[in-house]
């Protein structure tokens, strides 16, 4: 009796210490915007948003500017990546897939998570590049264009025209002061796209399970 007892009793204690481990539930619904990946998705959904609207500002100055200086569509694609960040959130996330749908949602959010970082860091690329250009350009007024130069004194240097600009210190100036804000904007969504990636590997893949077989009938699993 006295052994059985002690059985019991350890099993109790047991179990209120996994029940202690375990969060309460209460404590989901404290601050439900800082839990992932709603507070990942709305960061991106509002850098994304950034991106693609100092872009058309870029592209308001110069229709002659090229796609990989107004990077728009680098802004749209993560904006869609925070929409699925968000159907992921309303699906009820769970860091094991309890259904085939939150499956197939967060490996495409880990696949687009990732792709974002790498559009992110091509974007910081371009845009770094062409902010030292711009900052080296000699231009000058030619009608209603403006055409830039990075050495005046070397006639077989190459001529930049932008198309409809009325004032060459808009390229010189403004202009610059959107490649660096482009610079900043994707750098911060380069973050956040790694925070993503990072978080949902971690659920998925660190978390794994080595079995310990206790008597002969009966198997416990635990986590290591």
């Amino acid at each position: 009796m006295g052994q059985g007892q002690k059985g019991s009793s350890d099993k109790e204690e047991k179990k209120k210490k996994k029940r202690d481990e375990s969060p309460a539930p209460e404590d989901s619904h404290k601050c439900r915007v800082c839990r992932f990946p709603l507070l990942v998705a709305l960061l991106q959904l509002l850098l994304g948003a950034a991106v693609t609207v100092v872009a058309f500002l870029m592209l308001a100055i110069s229709p002659s500017l090229m796609a990989r200086e107004t990077p728009h569509w680098a802004g749209i694609i993560l904006c869609l990546v925070s929409i699925l960040g968000l159907i992921l959130y309303c699906i009820n996330y769970h860091p094991d897939e309890r259904s085939s749908i939150q499956f197939i949602a967060k490996l495409l959010y880990f696949v687009l998570c990732t792709i974002g970082l790498v559009i992110s860091v091509l974007v910081i690329a371009f845009s770094g590049h062409h902010y030292s250009q711009t900052g080296s350009f000699r231009c000058q007024q030619a009608g209603e264009d403006c055409v830039c130069r990075l050495d005046q004194e070397d006639p077989i240097a190459r001529t930049f025209t932008y198309e409809g600009v009325s004032d060459c210190e808009v390229i010189t100036g403004t202009l610059t002061l959107y490649f660096l804000l482009q610079i900043i904007l994707n750098l911060l969504q380069a973050v956040v796209c790694a925070i993503g990636a990072f978080i949902m590997w971690k659920h998925r893949y660190q978390v794994f399970f080595a079995g310990l077989q206790i008597g002969s009938s009966s198997s416990q699993w635990q986590n290591v």
